[in-house]
C-alpha cells in the first residue's frame, strides 16, 4: 500500500506535477510584463508623497482621461476630416464647430459655477463625466461610419462632459497636494501623466480603427468605464469644501464685497488672457494646418505624414515644457509668461516671413512648449495672489475661459483661407496681443519681499 502511494507520488511528479509547474512558469513570465509594468506606473504617479495624500490616484485618472479623449478624436478624426475630399472636409469640421463649439461658448460659462454649487460632489462629478463620455461613445459608435448629422450632438455631449471634466479636476488638485509639494509642481505631473496616456492611446486607436470606424469608440467607452470606478477610489477630502467660497471676475463695486480676480491686482488678469492667447493660437494652429498641409503638405511627404509630424512636434513641445516646468523655480511667474509670450511671438513672425511648410512644426513645438510654462506660470500667480477660500473656484473659472479661447482660435482658424503666410500672420498677431498682456503683467506688478498679498511668506515659485 506504501509502495502504490510512493508510485503514484513519482507518476504526479514526473508528468501532471511537470505540466502545472511548467504552465505556472509560462503563467508568471506572460503575467510578469503586465504586473512590472503596473508596478513601475504606480511607483512613478505615488512617488514624494502622492501615493498617502490622493494625488497619485487623481494622476492615474487623468491618464485615464486623456487615453479616452484621444481614441475619440481618433474615431472623429477619420469620419469628419480624414475620409473626404478637402472642401468636404472643411464643411464638415464647420459644422462641427458650429454644432458643438458655439452651443459650448454658451455652456462653458454655466459648468463652472454649476460646479461651484456641488462642493460636495466632486468624486461623482467626475465619475459623471466618465460615464457620460462612455455612453456617449457607444451612441456615436453606430454614426461615425456614415458621419450622420446624429453624430455632432453626441459630440457636443463629449466636449461638454470632457471640459466639464477639467474644471473640476483642476478644483480637485490643491486638496491633494502632498507636503511640501506646489500646486505647479502637482498640475504638471498629472498633465504629464495625461500626455503620455495620449501618446500611448493615440496608435491603439489607430490600430483599432483599422479593425472597424466604430472600433476606437468602443475602446474609448472601456476606458471611460474604467475612470468612472477610479473617480471613486479619490480620497473623501476631494469633496470637503469647508471655508471656500466662489471666485468672481467682480466690477468695482463688487470688490469690497465679494473676494475675486480683480481684488488682487492685474497679475492674475494679465496672465490669464496672455495664456488665454496662446491657448487662442493653439486652437488656430490646429484647425488651419490641418487643412493647409492637406493642400500642401511637406516635400516629399503625404498630407497625413507631415500632419503627423506637425501634431508629434507640439506634443513633445507640450510634454518638454511640462517637464521642465516640474522641476524649474522662478521667483517671477510673469516674467517667465511674457519670456515665453515674445519666445512665440518670435518664432511666428519668422515663420510667417520664411514660410515653408517644414516650419510651421517648428512652430507647432514652439508653441506646446511655451503654452505648457505658460499655463504652470499661470498656476503660481493664481497659487500666490488668489485669496485661498476662493483659490480653487478661481482654477475652474480660469480653466473656463481658456476653453473658450481655443474654441474661438479653432473658428479663426477654419474660416481663414488657405494662405500660409497670411495663416502665420494671423498667429503672430494673436500672440502679440497676449504678449501685450503678459508685458503689461510685468510692468505693472510691484517687487515682492519677502511678504506677499496675505502676509509673510517666502516669495513664490513655479514649482
Amino acid at each position: 500500500m506504501h509502495y502504490g502511494h510512493v508510485a503514484a507520488a513519482r507518476s504526479s511528479d514526473d508528468g501532471s506535477g511537470r505540466a502545472r509547474r511548467a504552465g505556472r512558469a509560462v503563467g508568471r513570465a506572460l503575467h510578469q510584463p503586465i504586473t512590472g509594468t503596473a508596478r513601475g506606473i504606480r511607483r512613478a504617479t505615488h512617488a514624494q508623497g502622492a501615493g498617502e495624500s490622493g494625488l497619485g490616484k487623481l494622476i492615474e485618472l487623468h491618464a485615464v482621461n486623456g487615453a479616452g479623449d484621444v481614441m475619440i478624436t481618433v474615431a472623429l478624426a477619420s469620419t469628419v476630416f480624414f475620409s473626404v475630399p478637402t472642401d468636404e472636409a472643411r464643411g464638415r469640421v464647420a459644422l462641427y464647430l458650429a454644432i458643438t463649439m458655439a452651443p459650448f461658448t454658451l455652456l462653458a460659462p454655466v459648468i463652472g459655477p454649476l460646479l461651484d454649487r456641488l462642493p460636495h460632489g466632486r468624486r461623482a462629478a467626475m465619475a459623471g463625466a466618465m460615464l457620460a463620455r462612455a455612453l456617449l461613445a457607444l451612441t456615436m459608435s453606430g454614426a461615425v461610419a456614415s458621419g450622420s448629422l446624429e453624430l455632432y450632438p453626441a459630440a457636443l455631449g463629449v466636449l461638454v462632459a470632457s471640459k466639464a471634466y477639467g474644471v473640476v479636476r483642476s478644483a480637485v488638485v490643491p486638496r491633494l497636494l502632498p507636503p511640501d509639494f506646489s500646486l505647479v509642481k502637482a498640475n504638471s505631473r498629472v498633465t504629464l501623466a495625461g500626455l503620455l496616456a495620449t501618446g500611448v492611446a493615440a496608435p491603439i486607436g489607430a490600430g483599432l480603427h483599422h479593425i472597424g470606424p466604430g472600433w476606437p469608440l468602443y475602446g474609448a467607452c472601456a476606458v471611460f468605464c474604467a475612470g468612472t470606478f477610479l473617480a471613486f477610489t479619490l480620497p473623501h477630502k476631494v469633496d470637503e469644501a469647508k471655508g471656500e467660497r466662489r471666485a468672481r471676475l467682480s466690477t468695482h463695486e463688487e470688490r469690497s464685497r465679494k473676494p475675486g480676480l480683480r481684488t488682487v491686482g492685474p497679475s492674475v488678469l494679465c496672465g490669464l488672457w496672455a495664456n488665454a492667447a496662446m491657448r487662442g493660437l493653439s486652437g488656430f494652429l490646429i484647425f488651419f494646418l490641418a487643412f493647409l498641409l492637406r493642400e500642401e503638405p511637406m516635400a516629399g511627404q503625404s498630407a497625413a505624414v507631415s500632419l503627423g509630424i506637425v501634431g508629434v512636434s507640439a506634443g513633445l513641445g507640450n510634454a518638454c515644457g511640462t517637464a521642465v516646468g516640474s522641476w524649474l523655480r522662478a521667483r517671477a511667474p510673469e516674467v517667465i509668461i511674457a519670456t515665453v509670450l515674445c519666445l512665440t511671438l518670435a518664432v511666428a513672425v519668422l515663420v510667417a516671413v520664411f514660410f515653408r511648410a517644414p516650419l510651421t512644426a517648428v512652430l507647432a513645438a514652439t508653441a506646446g512648449f511655451c503654452q505648457a510654462l505658460a499655463k504652470l506660470s499661470l498656476d503660481a500667480l493664481i497659487q500666490r495672489d488668489v485669496p485661498e477660500a476662493v483659490r480653487t473656484s478661481a482654477f475652474a473659472r480660469s480653466e473656463t475661459l481658456l476653453q473658450m479661447a481655443w474654441v474661438l482660435g479653432g473658428a479663426i482658424g477654419i474660416a481663414l483661407p488657405l494662405n500660409g503666410v497670411a495663416g502665420m500672420a494671423v498667429a503672430a498677431a494673436i500672440v502679440a496681443a497676449g504678449a501685450v498682456m503678459a508685458v503689461r503683467g510685468v510692468l505693472t506688478t510691484p517687487y515682492r519681499g519677502s511678504k506677499g498679498p496675505t502676509g509673510p511668506r517666502s516669495r513664490p515659485r513655479v514649482a
